[in-house]
């Protein structure tokens, strides 16, 4: 499996590194085309070191394709594919292809992708740019093209601020969106159950306490013998 990963600009690029090393364990060799913008958000040394691939910055550029030194990359490497996934498609990328403007090495490489081949899109904007009625019309276009499988951004709070649809979708999702493979659901952990009592232990009947001869009082001090008193006859 060969997959070629577009990256654009936004924040939302350094989810791409992880997505090249998660896709690399899967099995997939990569190679990583970038625009201008991305540049900006995650150098291409981070996308070389992780794929083992130099990283497409020049539509014009030669040298380097799996074809032959004098290949033109842009074409040899969209022939190299056997997956397409850009992750995070910027508002800007997503409305040139639709359009069909190839300005740059990324949307060069996509207009000379094969039919065929999976090619997914993960847009990822801020919530107002995604719910702008001619973003959404540039998302149907692609799909009514049938080389796209979109991915709709995830809610939750976005870089901005803001809390909305605009987050790219988990890298886990865009891995199964590329393999075919259905998403694991999150795993619910059960509640602790109650141990079971342990059935009372019968205890031996206690026998009655034997009762105990009663204790004759004790004897008194003995009598002091009296004192006869003294009479005529003593001295």
């Amino acid at each position: 499996m060969r997959l070629l990963l577009g990256v654009t600009g936004g924040i939302a690029a350094y989810k791409a590194a992880d997505l090249v090393s998660q896709a690399v364990k899967a099995g997939f060799e990569v190679r990583v085309v970038m625009t201008p913008s991305a540049t900006h958000f995650v150098g291409p040394l981070t996308f070389e070191a992780l794929s083992g691939h130099p990283v497409m910055l020049d539509a014009l550029a030669t040298g380097g394709a799996p074809e032959g030194s004098g290949a033109v990359q842009h074409i040899s490497w969209a022939k190299w594919a056997t997956h397409a996934c850009i992750a995070p498609l910027s508002a800007a990328s997503l409305g040139k292809l639709a359009c069909g403007i190839s300005d740059n090495a990324l949307t060069t490489v996509w207009l000379a992708l094969p039919p065929g081949i999976v090619n997914v899109l993960a847009p990822a904007m801020n919530t107002q740019m995604w719910d702008h009625p001619i973003v959404q019309r540039n998302v149907k276009w692609l799909e009514e093209s049938g080389r796209y499988t979109v991915l709709s951004p995830t809610s939750k709070r976005l870089a901005c601020g803001d809390v909305g649809t605009g987050a790219l979708p988990e890298v886990a999702d865009l891995l199964a969106a590329l393999t075919g493979a259905p998403t694991p659901p999150p795993q619910k952990v059960a509640p602790p159950t109650k141990a079971a009592s342990a059935a009372p232990i019968p205890l031996p009947p206690v026998a009655a306490p034997t009762p105990r001869p009663a204790t004759p009082p004790a004897a008194g001090p003995a009598p002091i013998p009296a004192i006869p008193k003294k009479g005529p006859g003593f001295r």
